[in-house]
């Protein structure tokens, strides 16, 4: 069975190997927190700056790019990756590339990255390069250089900050030129659901990560505690609008992310139940897919 995996990607187009080295269906968790930030930055100035949210997408987008090709290429240097592992195929390990197109495909994917963030600096000043720079290095860092973040336990720390707080209330500041609460709180549910994208991920792996000596948050603290941070992070989600409501920061249209609670509950029910290795797979995606579904009901909420 596993030959027949690897003839079959082996036979793939160099387009398609790259965009699967990519991982596409992880992709929602860059662009969730952009079209979040920008719905809060748009309620706050009352207009929309088409071209700092199209190259702030963009630009969140490559980061992400970057990053998981980076991942691809030190797990694969330092042997997490293996044939035991039960998640997606990696292409450095697969074979499918070399390590040094691998590390060329970083450091091209960065700098476009890089040289959107120019443009977004004119934009949005100092504190967009200071969110550009770390973003990038965090890329890098987590699973390079000799305390790669993901193999100490603080990825989930960092997917939050980045993806989360970083993101969101940067693309709030390039609309509205500050920082605000209601930035910082919108920040808090797509950070916690981002980073269930890595819990299902980290928990997939803790087989093969424990025995490659990659101790994530998953391997430090358990499989069965990993399944009900997702389960917490949830509910903190569906928490964060009700309180916004009840505070009078924003109307009842806040409520609105309220109307994907069934898939919450539906993802949180399947966690639960303690399925393992390659059938987690189905559940990674989803979860994208549900940060996306929350996101976009966040926005209309917030900019009704």
């Amino acid at each position: 069975m596993r030959a027949s995996s690897s003839s079959h990607t082996s036979s793939l187009p160099r387009w398609r190997v790259w965009l699967l080295g990519a991982r596409p269906a992880t992709l929602f968790a860059s662009v969730t927190p952009v079209l979040v930030g920008t719905a809060v930055g748009v309620r706050q100035s009352h207009s929309l700056r088409v071209l700092p949210f199209l190259a702030a997408l963009t630009a969140a987008v490559l980061i992400q790019i970057g990053t998981n090709y980076a991942n691809d290429l030190f797990d694969y240097l330092k042997g997490a990756d293996t044939p035991a592992r039960a998640g997606p195929t990696r292409i450095t390990a697969r074979g499918l590339v070399t390590p040094a197109e691998t590390r060329r495909a970083v450091i091209i994917t960065f700098g476009l990255a890089a040289l959107l963030g120019l443009y977004l600096i004119a934009v949005g000043g100092w504190p967009i390069l200071l969110i550009g720079v770390l973003s990038i290095a965090s890329g890098i860092l987590y699973t390079a250089g000799p305390w790669p973040l993901g193999y100490i336990g603080l990825g989930d720390l960092f997917v939050f900050l980045f993806f989360g707080l970083a993101a969101v209330m940067g693309s709030a500041e390039l609309q509205s030129g500050a920082f605000s609460w209601l930035a910082f709180w919108a920040a808090v549910p797509i950070g916690l659901l981002v980073t269930n994208i890595l819990i299902i991920n980290n928990v997939r792996d803790i087989p093969t990560d424990r025995a490659a000596g990659k101790r994530t948050l998953a391997v430090r603290i358990g499989d069965r505690a990993s399944r009900w941070q997702y389960a917490l992070f949830l509910l903190i989600a569906y928490l964060v609008p009700l309180g916004l409501w009840l505070g009078g920061a924003v109307d009842g249209w806040i409520l609105l992310p309220w109307l994907s609670l069934p898939a919450g509950i539906w993802l949180a029910w399947h966690v639960l139940s303690g399925v393992t290795g390659p059938a987690l797979n189905p559940l990674l995606k989803r979860t994208g897919q549900f940060v996306l579904l929350y996101g976009i009901l966040f926005a209309l909420g917030v900019l009704r």
